[in-house]
């Protein structure tokens, strides 16, 4: 890093940015709910499998995590914890008691 004109020079990698910042954010909250949620104390099952190294190459961009066993756990984590929202909202549609005062 320098200074150019008073202003910081930084030098990011390529495809960096808001989104890879969002991303990496992401990960790390991710990540810290599966440790709070027990998921990641005992390290000792093994998965394997081929996978597209594309693909690969793809969620690391995306994700900003630098190693296949990071980012499978990061994967892993990611599904178990997902809490279906969507559904769950579709599945209450239109399901408001009729009686409930609203404020308006």
């Amino acid at each position: 890093m320098g200074m150019i004109g008073g202003k910081r020079k930084t030098s990011k990698p390529e495809g960096t940015g808001a989104f890879r910042t969002t991303s990496e954010s992401r990960v790390k909250a991710v990540m810290a709910a599966a440790e709070l949620s027990g998921l990641l104390h005992e390290k000792s099952g093994r998965i394997g499998g081929r996978i597209s190294p594309e693909l690969i190459r793809k969620a690391k961009a995306q994700t900003g995590i630098a190693t296949d066993t990071d980012l499978i756990e990061f994967a892993l984590a990611n599904v178990a914890l997902e809490d279906n929202f969507a559904e769950r909202f579709k599945a209450v549609r239109g399901t408001v008691d009729p009686d409930l005062k609203l404020g308006f």
